[in-house]
């Protein structure tokens, strides 16, 4: 099977240009003119597409200050290990349970998740609001998807967990212990570098699959593993020029979360909870989460005709297609 065309870009490749036409292409599908039901079918497109991706809230581990608390918490931990050790005929079960759920649901949302991100792709290419027609006409694509992040998230758990496991190791030792080392703690700051390296190489992967995988897969019509085969041959001949998307990327990120803040703050926290509900935050999201999807998409289409979803615009004058 061919890789697919891979074409050499006939003029200079830039993040800046794809910004403007991004922009308008915001207008057109959501205000030109402006549509409360068209809004809410391509919310629910963009709802599948970023299911199960929303960012979640930290721990905080900040506790009272003052005092030696070493041993009150050596007594806690024993506790709680001889409570576990006492009650595993009914925890093991329940933790099984639990764990077979969230399995199932996580497998869930990664399936929608996949075909959903054709379903947008769709809805904003064509200037389209449909449901029914991206899903049953990208169900293969989709699928492919689907399987490809799911084996590329179990390699990220068998890389992970390992690392995971020595952390844990060498924190309950010291914990054992009753004090720190400076052994246990290095080695624990270390392996917790390498968690967040090998955090960014699969973000970027996945960043690079939406952005770019996912409309070579909507063009070319074949599987992901195809299309990521035509993307890293575009990525070895303009290396410096996806660098520079994946810098700006994180620009414009920041510039977008500063006017979401300030939106926040205008309204006095409502729009905050209203963008946190389920579907409803999405759709009031829809101008940020198209243009996002339309500058990757601008960007792409750069490198030639042959990765340019957009349908070619008809010459003024002409009549309109039937």
């Amino acid at each position: 099977m061919s890789i697919g065309p891979v074409t050499t870009p006939p003029r200079e490749i830039s993040v800046v240009e794809p910004v403007s036409p991004a922009l308008e292409r915001v207008k057109r599908v959501l205000f030109r003119p402006f549509d409360p039901g068209k809004w809410f079918v391509i919310g629910f497109c963009a709802w599948l597409a970023f299911l199960g991706e929303g960012g979640g809230g930290g721990l905080n581990f900040n506790g009272p200050g003052g005092g030696n608390h070493g041993g009150d918490f050596r007594h806690g931990f024993a506790q709680a290990r001889d409570y576990v050790l006492s009650n595993l005929g009914w925890i093991l079960p329940l933790m099984a349970m639990l764990v077979v759920m969230g399995i199932g649901l996580g497998l869930l949302f990664l399936w929608l998740n996949s075909r959903g991100k054709f379903m947008f792709l769709h809805c904003v290419a064509l200037d389209k609001a449909q449901v029914a027609e991206p899903w049953s006409r990208f169900v293969h694509e989709g699928n492919s998807l689907f399987l490809f992040r799911l084996g590329l998230g179990l390699i990220g758990w068998v890389l992970a967990l390992p690392l995971v496991a020595l952390i844990i190791v060498l924190i309950v030792r010291m914990v054992q212990r009753g004090e720190p080392d400076v052994g246990g703690i290095l080695g624990a700051v270390g392996l917790g570098m390498g968690l967040v390296g090998l955090a960014i190489v699969f973000a970027i992967i996945h960043k690079l699959t939406t952005d770019f995988v996912v409309p070579i897969m909507f063009l070319r019509r074949n599987r992901c593993l195809a299309a990521w085969r035509e993307l890293w041959a575009l990525l070895a001949a303009n290396a410096g020029q996806f660098v520079l998307y994946l810098l700006f990327s994180i620009v414009l990120g920041m510039a977008i979360a500063v006017i979401v803040f300030g939106a926040v703050i205008i309204t006095c926290c409502l729009a905050g909870c209203l963008m946190i509900l389920p579907y409803l935050g999405t759709v009031l999201l829809l101008p940020v989460l198209i243009f996002k999807r339309c500058y990757s998409l601008y960007f792409l289409a750069q490198f030639g005709h042959d990765y340019d979803v957009f349908p070619a615009e008809p010459p003024p004058g002409a009549p309109p297609a039937m």
